[in-house]
């Protein structure tokens, strides 16, 4: 009993280059799968990822991709200003805003 290909053609199995319509479907299959599992989900988040950029207002109380929890001082085209505690603002990218979340959230924390 052996597991190799060679031997198994050579018994009569099935030939090399045969039936081309199955892989036409299983490629479809699996551009499907691809679509579907892939690429659609990543384009919904960073289509609600810019929309998050593109609304973010002066006290809007947000957190970054690193963590830190605070309140927009200001917004420019670029870059967003960050109240973090009271005398320290910091400078961020609009895009590491991670999310904006409900009003008092920072002082219930």
């Amino acid at each position: 009993m052996s597991f190799f290909i060679e031997s198994a053609i050579a018994e009569g199995g099935a030939a090399p280059g045969g039936d081309t319509s199955s892989l036409v479907i299983m490629m479809v299959i699996f551009a499907a799968v691809f679509y579907f599992m892939i690429w659609r989900p990543q384009s919904k988040r960073t289509k609600d990822h810019k929309n998050l950029m593109g609304g973010l207002a002066k006290g809007d109380e947000v957190v970054t991709n690193g963590g830190m929890i605070g309140r927009v001082a200001k917004v420019s085209d670029d870059f967003v200003t960050i109240t973090l505690a009271d005398g320290v603002d910091s400078h961020f990218q609009k895009a590491a805003v991670a999310s904006v979340l409900p009003k008092g959230t920072i002082k219930s924390i």
